[in-house]
């Protein structure tokens, strides 16, 4: 039951059937990774799909000086690893371990049954890859056309929107990412996205409290008129 609980907390899993979620829970089997473990490497074949039930992870990109590029951090609720399973690539990203993290595994065979069984899973798994690709358009735009603060202030809105929490005067982000993990989304460096977040708390448009921010209201209805 406990897995199914944290099935049901999944995006692409919440609406599903009881007894779907109960077929899929007996497929998957947990495992744990420590901070900074690879978890599975860009080119190598593909062959799960990974849900987090706790701990954060990021998918990066390496250049050739061995710069790191972040495509997404992800958090407990998330999955990853999808495209492999559906189109036997390789994996197309790194996925690596922020902090210590349980994940849930469904291999190929465990998936392609329950997908026989139960179709509806497929569906829901296509949306939420749809919407992953428009977010990848909004974000390719946002890199050609916005400059760097524009495009730490989009970064900061969509996280407020995602995971804030309406508070008095704004969203409260409770676990807002790093500096570094900023910048390697917007391909920065910190130093840039710390002067950007510094002239956004001066202005009094973010405040920060610790690993906590609060966006206000006004920050949000600037970024949006300039959108």
């Amino acid at each position: 039951m406990e897995i199914v609980n944290l099935l049901r907390q999944v995006t692409i899993f919440r609406d599903l059937p009881a007894e779907v979620l109960t077929d899929l829970a007996g497929r998957v089997r947990p495992r744990s990774v420590e901070a900074g473990s690879i978890i599975v490497s860009a080119e190598e074949a593909g062959d799960s799909l990974f849900v987090i039930a706790r701990g954060k992870v990021k998918v990066v990109l390496y250049g050739e000086t061995g710069r790191e590029i972040i495509l997404s951090i992800l958090r407990a609720g998330d999955f990853f690893g999808e495209m492999s399973l559906l189109d036997r690539q390789p994996r197309s990203a790194n996925v690596v371990a922020v902090e210590d993290a349980d994940l849930l595994s469904l291999d190929r065979e465990a998936f392609e049954k329950h997908l026989s069984a139960h179709p509806s899973t497929a569906l829901a798994i296509l949306s939420e890859m749809s919407r992953r690709l428009r977010h990848a358009d909004e974000v390719i735009g946002n890199l050609a056309l916005l400059d760097v603060y524009g495009r730490v202030a989009r970064t900061i809105r969509e996280l407020a929107q995602t995971q804030g929490e309406p508070v008095d005067g704004g969203l409260l982000i409770r676990e807002r990412p790093t500096q570094q993990e900023i910048a390697g989304l917007i391909g920065t460096a910190r130093e840039t996205v710390s002067r950007a977040l510094n002239e956004f708390t001066r202005r009094g448009l973010l405040e920060m409290r610790g690993k906590q921010i609060l966006v206000r209201w006004e920050f949000l209805r600037k970024v949006d008129d300039a959108a």
